[in-house]
């Protein structure tokens, strides 16, 4: 081969046709009707010109890449090359379709070797990714496989070169493009004798397609989280209590944040009128405030377009505490979510009451989970979570000491990156001396994120000032999860050996 001076990805056109007819000839040997007629050609180009692509090196065409966008649940899934395309009228095609369907590609002999079918087979995935397509498919030839036919069947032919017993030119490179086998196909296209007129029905999926929808919506690919590190100090009464609330929530959303997180009890001071009942007593007449903060925070999310996570506050039922929380979106919806683990300490001064409610929560920003404070010590329950699609974790916290919030802090950022997710924690700071069991705190709100090229080395996106009163606004990009859960350097959710264990959620709501 001479020296490369040039290689160009360009659009087919009628012109290179000739040129076209001798590559692709050149290309499949042992192939009848190797090559498209002008006719169809002029066809395909005129309906999908995009779809229709070569690569020339040193202005010579090296390769090529023919496709047609399909509505493909209208297809049988053991459909043939003629059906797909229209008995080669490409009729099956429609800018209404959902799925780019390849029907052909090569490379010339002489340039294999340079890669340059990745080159197609990425502009491929650009091209269903700008146009919002859910996907790529086309059939696969497996061309050595009639050497294997009188003893191996397709599927066990497939599995053999999925695991390198067998070097199958043409499938293998397929696989390693991060197509996916869908199914084996029987007399897929008439005359291949390399293949016994067997293909493999390989698929690619566009980890960013969004459905279409009739209703106006925004899907959000960059998320804006609102992190409120509450000052605990003495309030003289309710009212005061949430002109402070407003006054964060104002502040997180006047930069356009999507959520606002609050800590753990941040009502506590208001227990500072009771002091002088017992402790579960005086935490009992916090709950009688709850319900008020509630209509607060949901009022608040309407008037301020955001979606609030309440941290936490006792409620009262059958005449016991729980501690739990509230997500109040910006649509004006509310939804509950309960502490599952108590601690000792919690247990023996308030008498707590465990939660039993674990789920995930639709936004219009994606899945989000919330866990609080001591829960995200427990691994299971993130886990659970994140096999629910949960790509952020919130965890409102309080803790008084700094090993108690090394706790939280590590065990959060080890959620993070098992669990492919962000995770935002947010706590309180400060001390009420009035408040029994309330008097120190310590707290260094964080946003998480997993460990990757796309992300900081470190998996920190942004951290608050240790024990000082502020807010921390961070933007969390949820694509860089989706490619992270195919492309990963390691892919902590898909290598999960369930072969030898499993997680499942004994109790639902």
């Amino acid at each position: 081969m001479d020296t490369i001076e040039n290689i160009e990805l360009t659009f087919l056109t009628l012109d290179d046709f000739q040129e076209l007819k001798e590559a692709t000839l050149a290309s499949y040997t042992h192939m009848p009707q190797a090559f498209w007629g002008r006719e169809y050609l002029q066809r395909l180009i005129e309906r999908f010109p995009e779809g229709q692509v070569v690569i020339k090196v040193n202005q010579q065409i090296a390769g090529g890449a023919l496709s047609i966008i399909v509505d493909y649940e209208s297809f049988d899934e053991h459909h043939t090359y003629q059906e797909i395309t229209g008995d080669y009228t490409f009729d099956t095609h429609s800018d209404e379709g959902d799925v780019l369907y390849g029907i052909d590609i090569f490379i010339k002999p002489e340039f294999r070797g340079l890669r340059l079918g990745r080159r197609l087979y990425d502009y491929r995935k650009d091209l269903a990714e700008r146009l919002n397509l859910r996907g790529v498919a086309f059939g696969g030839r497996i061309p050595e496989y009639h050497k294997y036919a009188d003893t191996l069947t397709p599927k066990e032919y497939i599995n053999k070169v999925k695991q390198t017993e067998i070097y199958d030119p043409v499938l293998n490179f397929q696989l390693s493009n991060d197509f996916h086998v869908a199914k084996v196909l029987k007399n897929y296209l008439e005359g291949d004798q390399e293949s016994n007129e067997y293909a493999v029905l390989l698929e690619w999926d566009n980890i960013y397609y969004t459905k279409k929808r009739k209703v106006a919506t925004v899907n959000k690919k960059v998320v804006r989280l609102g992190l409120v590190q509450w000052q605990m100090r003495h309030y003289k009464n309710l009212d005061e209590l949430l002109s402070q609330v407003e006054y964060f929530v104002d502040a997180v959303s006047a930069y356009r944040s999507d959520f606002a997180l609050f800590p753990e009890l941040f009502s506590a001071p208001l227990m500072a009128e009771n002091n002088h009942l017992s402790q579960p007593e005086a935490l009992r007449e916090l709950a009688t405030h709850s319900a008020h903060i509630l209509r607060r925070f949901s009022e608040l999310a309407i008037a301020y377009n955001i979606n609030i996570i309440t941290g936490s506050m006792p409620e009262m039922h059958d005449e016991r505490p729980y501690n739990v929380g509230y997500l109040c979106r910006r649509d004006g919806t509310t939804e509950r979510y309960e502490k599952l683990h108590i601690t000792p300490i919690e247990r023996r001064v308030w008498g707590w009451e465990k939660g039993e409610q674990l789920k995930v929560f639709d936004t219009d920003c994606g899945k989000i989970g919330i866990l609080i404070c001591y829960d995200v010590e427990f691994p299971e329950l993130s886990r659970l979570l994140a096999l629910q699609g949960m790509e952020l974790l919130f965890v409102p916290f309080l803790t008084d000491t700094q090993d108690g919030y090394s706790r939280v802090r590590n065990c959060a950022r080890a959620r993070a990156i098992e669990n492919e997710c962000y995770v935002a924690i947010a706590g309180s700071v400060g001390n009420l001396p009035k408040v029994h069991n309330m008097d120190t705190r310590y707290a260094q709100s964080m946003v998480f994120t997993p460990c990757d090229f796309a992300f900081p080395p470190n998996g920190i996106k942004a951290q608050a000032t240790p024990n000082t009163e502020m807010i921390l606004v961070a933007d969390v990009d949820i694509h860089l999860l989706r490619e992270l859960h195919r492309f990963g350097t390691v892919r902590n959710l898909e290598d999960r050996r369930t072969d030898i264990f499993d997680l499942k959620q004994i109790r639902k709501e």
